[in-house]
């Protein structure tokens, strides 16, 4: 990355971690009496799920699913498995935890696998959601932390070609030269 890229920042690391916390709680309340499956989509996911774990006061099990569908800033459209699951979900409650939803493309591709594996129900919680952005109409994303416009944005897990993922706070980049 060159020393020129240029970010707005859209959510601080507060804000970030305001919303977490509420939506955990949202989280905590909704699934009482059960012990949700959470569901890591890798790698953009991983500093979110993190946070978001420690923020639901029940017990819980962790698992990760490795997906990728970004050339550059744009969703290829065409998904692919880079880590399939570590344990079984059959008859749990599986909690997504994604990191944007865009497209809807790639989360279709996570359900369509995830109900392949008989899970008892499917949630889905995002950090970012793109509603005006969607091409699947029958998505649905249960819970999420923030709404964006058509913007690429990184930091918070997010990158750009694995860079900038370990930013404290979400920005939009202004230029990618």
């Amino acid at each position: 990355m060159s020393s020129k890229t240029q970010f707005s920042t859209l959510y601080s690391a507060e804000q970030i971690q305001k919303k977490v916390k509420e939506l955990g709680a949202k989280i905590t309340k909704d699934f009482k009496g059960k012990a949700p499956e959470m569901l890591c989509i890798l790698k953009g996911a991983s500093f979110f799920y993190a946070d978001l774990i420690r923020e639901i006061n029940l017990p819980l099990s962790c698992n990760f699913f490795g997906i990728s569908s970004y050339s550059g800033t744009k969703s290829t459209g065409n998904v692919k498995i880079t880590l399939d699951l570590i344990s079984s979900i059959k008859d749990k409650d599986v909690i997504i935890v994604e990191d944007i939803v865009d497209t809807g493309l790639s989360l279709e591709f996570i359900i369509n696998y995830i109900n392949s594996k008989k899970p008892k129900s499917i949630t889905v919680v995002s950090l970012l959601y793109k509603p005006k952005q969607l091409k699947v109409k029958n998505i649905r994303v249960d819970y999420h932390a923030f709404e964006i416009d058509n913007q690429f944005v990184v930091g918070y897990g997010l990158d750009y070609d694995e860079a900038w993922r370990e930013l404290p706070f979400i920005a939009q980049m202004n230029n990618f030269n």
